[in-house]
């Protein structure tokens, strides 16, 4: 017993040999190594926001590749466009190559943008407003296509429409009509936009429906001078510089406003008119009639014998006929007054001057009262009507 008990107390006192010690050892030592390298390089890379510093760096990088891709497919549509361009092409075709400029690199580098995205995998909160802003970028381009193409339409629709000679369509309707449409436009971007990125535009529409209510309502005379300015413009029933008669009101066009019409009347008073009357009342252009029309009666002496009125009829006849100015002439015995026998003369004057008719008619009568006192002709009266 005594030498069992030596025994085990022998094999507990031996002392380890190296290779007892070192067996387990080297058996732990690879795993944890490679953990602890593993940990190592871990802590040795900088992360910003939860990724890597350098995939942020590789994304700046794709950003400026897709920046001058998307310039160079830009500059191969300009120079496809400028080969299929007509030779020696004017305006127009400037205007459709620079409305097509802009958004071509855009929508080109939006679309390299969103690849870029699925390529470096961001996290979703990242990818959400990535992506928020491509379509901002799309929304604005779409915007600035919609605007340039109004332009060109507007454009287009002045130098078909409106005549050189008139400057009121060019001063007044004109820029009245690109503002109000280009805030349309831009108020539609706006909300359409609002709604793709997520935001609850209704709160919106129903504000700018009591709104537009309420501006409707309280500005009913004004829009309504606003809506009759418009009439006049599109209608073109006259101009500035045209001579008008309206109900009481007969002068010269001054001006043409948003709100009003300037008149001025034969007194020299400057007649201000709302456009809404302008609109609803009957107008005529006295400067648009192709010419003058003057009807005279001329009552001769009740004793005078048929030979003599014969011959009043032909001297009328061959003094206003010779004029250059005559465009027509009716002269005829036409019946009896109770002064005399009438004779009425219809004469049509060459031209829309009122001076030079005037002038022209005082040298008519002079002529004709000195053939009428050389043949022994006798008025008994006379009664002019110019119309």
């Amino acid at each position: 017993m005594g030498v069992g008990l030596w025994m085990v107390l022998a094999i507990r006192a031996e002392p380890a040999t190296p290779e007892s010690k070192s067996a387990p050892t080297t058996e732990l030592a690879g795993p944890v190594a490679a953990a602890a390298h593993s940990s190592l390089a871990v802590r040795q890379e900088p992360l910003l926001m939860g990724e890597p510093a350098w995939k942020y760096a590789a994304f700046a990088l794709y950003i400026i590749l897709a920046f001058y891709l998307a310039r160079l497919c830009d500059y191969f549509v300009q120079t496809r466009l400028e080969r299929i361009a007509r030779p020696g092409a004017g305006s127009r075709d400037g205007t459709w190559m620079e409305l097509i400029h802009g958004p071509v690199k855009l929508v080109t580098f939006v679309i390299l943008l969103h690849i870029g995205l699925d390529l470096f995998h961001w996290p979703a909160w990242l990818q959400n407003y990535l992506s928020k802003g491509m379509k901002l970028l799309v929304a604005i381009s779409l915007t600035y296509v919609s605007l340039k193409f109004t332009d060109l339409l507007l454009g287009y629709w002045r130098n078909r429409v409106a005549p050189g000679a008139d400057k009121s369509f060019h001063e007044h309707l004109f820029p009245l009509v690109r503002k109000t449409l280009r805030v349309f436009l831009i108020l539609v971007a706006v909300l359409v936009t609002s709604q793709n990125l997520g935001l609850n535009i209704t709160g919106i529409l129903a504000s700018l429906s009591i709104g537009g209510l309420a501006v409707g309502l309280a500005a009913q005379d004004t829009l309504a001078n606003l809506f009759g300015a418009v009439a006049v413009f599109l209608d073109k029933p006259f101009v500035v510089g045209d001579r008008i008669k309206m109900d009481s009101i007969e002068g010269t066009v001054e001006a043409i406003g948003m709100r009003s019409t300037k008149v001025r009347n034969s007194d020299g008073h400057l007649v201000a008119i709302p456009n809404k009357t302008m609109g609803n009342s009957t107008i005529t252009n006295i400067s648009r009639r192709p010419n003058i029309r003057t009807e005279i009666n001329l009552s001769l002496s009740g004793d005078l014998p048929p030979e003599k009125i014969l011959q009043a009829v032909a001297i009328l006849e061959e003094i206003l006929k010779k004029h250059p100015q005559t465009a027509d002439l009716q002269t005829t015995f036409n019946r009896f007054t109770d002064s005399g026998p009438n004779i009425q003369v219809v004469h049509w004057w060459k031209s829309t001057d009122s001076k030079a008719c005037l002038a022209g008619w005082q040298a008519f009568n002079l002529e004709i009262k000195r053939r009428f006192d050389q043949e022994g002709i006798r008025l008994a009266t006379a009664l002019a009507a110019a119309k």
